[in-house]
């Protein structure tokens, strides 16, 4: 347990050198702004149409 915590910790550590790596945002050629509303947009989408296919079952 304490080692898959350690993994995890790490990979949280890393993620970030990754992203610097590629210049991080300032070159960035989607807008952010608008890849997170459509994420966000999709995940409401699916747990509404999850809750109303549930209710009709």
């Amino acid at each position: 347990m304490t080692r898959r915590i350690g993994l995890i910790a790490l990979v949280i550590l890393i993620a970030p050198l990754a992203a610097h790596a590629q210049t991080g945002c300032d070159n960035s050629p989607e807008n952010p702004t608008i890849v997170l509303a459509l994420v966000g947009g999709a995940g409401a989408a699916f747990t509404s149409l999850r809750a109303r296919l549930g209710r009709k079952r």
